[in-house]
């Protein structure tokens, strides 16, 4: 079973609660996933599935969108509803929410919640919350391409891979002289692969069947080539190509086998085999 799987994952699930269920419906091991999702967040999660485990850092189409909703009245933990409260503070609804939320449209500096797998010091910030050590500010530049207010604090958000909308919903307060926190979350969108795309995992147990993207379409970002002495790719030999591109995709019947980047000049190495 190799290519791209698109899950819609329920509510309550790890996202790697998903690979283990996968694991087990499929007696396959090689399962890994793009990107992790809340527990309690749903909606798209990519899942690559034998030899496409193999391509997850040449992705390019990484950008996600996501449905939100804020949750006025008080901050946690977490910086969403499921954290212990830190503070509570009477609701101000003075404010334009349309006005505010949009504001956060462009380039944003912002801070990782303190529950997050962002690492210090090789160490999980999550991980510097469970054991009541000092959770060091972390900060990181993300883009927000759009992002659309909807009715009952909701919003819908287009934004670059990396971009925690629980900061969003967290800094949302201040800015209202609130205190808040994200209510829910539903992920839309990762790259080209939508929600109306994603299987759910109790169908495919009950016996439908897996639509399975190829690894080709998915690196179709890059220059596929059919490099004429293929024993050499096979083992992993250093090559020479007339090509512009820095990186290509070596094919053999049209089906990806290796990853090849530029050393020098015509100078080729494979980076990843794929097979």
């Amino acid at each position: 079973m190799d290519g791209i799987l698109i899950i819609n994952k329920p509510k309550g699930m790890t996202s790697h609660d998903v690979i283990s269920r996968l694991r087990k419906l499929y007696h396959q091991k090689k399962f890994g996933h793009t990107g992790t999702l809340d527990p309690d967040a749903t909606g798209v999660l990519v899942v690559l599935c034998g030899k496409a485990c193999k391509i997850n850092q040449f992705l390019a189409d990484t950008d996600k969108k996501y449905i939100a909703k804020i949750q006025l009245g008080y901050s946690t933990t977490t910086d969403d509803i499921h954290g212990d409260v830190l503070d509570r503070k009477p609701i101000d609804e003075n404010f334009d929410f349309d006005s505010v939320i949009s504001s956060f449209q462009g380039p944003c500096h912002q801070r990782v919640p303190m529950t997050s797998n962002k690492k210090v010091n090789g160490m999980k910030l999550l991980d510097y919350q469970r054991k009541g050590l000092p959770v060091p500010e972390v900060y990181q530049d993300v883009m927000i391409y759009a992002i659309k207010p909807l009715e009952d604090l909701s919003f819908e958000i287009a934004c670059s891979s990396g971009t925690y909308v629980r900061s969003i919903c967290r800094d949302f307060g201040p800015l209202t002289n609130n205190l808040s926190c994200m209510a829910s979350l539903v992920r839309t969108q990762v790259g080209r692969f939508t929600l109306s795309q994603a299987q759910d995992l109790d169908n495919l147990a009950n016996g439908e069947k897996p639509v399975l993207y190829s690894i080709r379409s998915v690196l179709d970002h890059l220059p596929m080539i059919a490099y004429p002495d293929i024993h050499a790719i096979y083992q992993g030999k250093t090559i020479h190509l007339d090509t512009d591109y820095d990186r290509v995709c070596i094919v053999e019947n049209k089906e990806p086998i290796a990853i090849y980047d530029r050393i020098e000049e015509d100078i080729f190495h494979s980076k990843r085999g794929l097979w």
